[in-house]
């Protein structure tokens, strides 16, 4: 299958398929680093495009993610191809939020959301994340502190499933990159953000 980067061993207890968000996709500087970090404790990581992304490199023309059911249908036939051992799933953003619609396949052990997208910046009354109430995989959602789509003082008493569970990351934003006055590093969250997947996966979620 095209459209594929692999990280970390051949041949591992543990897989995890990690998807692109809306507007970037696979090789980014984001999803390549943590990616890289997550291998580095014996994962092997998938990542792919979606086929919206896919039509952005033949062409180079910007267009929206296409719609939720043709990028659930991309992301099951890479978990189909793909899924070995332990799988687990997950990624930044959309990509996160569309592994979250797969959790009741029987192959997957568990999700991982790097920045849930729960609503639009500045509209929380669309809100995007209704189903991690109910929610029955064991779920990661690793969040920037004032991320714009859903911060540390909006999630405090937001509904979510016992199986759910919230780690925020220091003064990060949606992308987890803190300000300078915090003293925190963009590449000490993406580090936090690495250990902390690769932590719940080989845990077992």
């Amino acid at each position: 299958m095209n459209n594929v980067v692999i990280n970390g061993p051949d041949h591992a207890d543990v897989t995890f398929i990690f998807a692109h968000g809306a507007g970037a996709d696979m090789n980014h500087d984001f999803m390549a680093d943590v990616a890289g970090k997550i291998a580095e404790h014996g994962i092997r990581v998938v990542r792919f495009n979606f086929p919206y992304m896919v039509k952005r490199a033949e062409d180079g023309k910007r267009r929206p993610p296409d719609r939720a059911p043709k990028l659930l249908e991309a992301f099951n036939e890479v978990i189909d191809v793909f899924g070995s051992g332990k799988t687990f799933i997950g990624g930044k953003s959309m990509g996160g939020r569309m592994a979250s619609h797969l959790a009741e396949r029987d192959d997957v052990e568990g999700i991982v959301c790097l920045g849930f997208p729960f609503h639009p910046p500045g509209k929380p009354e669309k809100d995007k994340g209704e189903h991690l109430s109910t929610i029955a995989k064991p779920t990661l959602i690793l969040q920037g502190e004032r991320d714009t789509f859903g911060n540390r003082v909006e999630l405090e008493n937001y509904p979510l499933s016992e199986k759910v569970t919230v780690i925020f990351v220091p003064d990060g934003d949606h992308s987890m990159k803190p300000r300078k006055v915090s003293g925190h590093t963009e590449a000490s969250n993406r580090q936090l953000a690495a250990d902390k997947t690769a932590e719940f996966v080989l845990g077992g979620g």
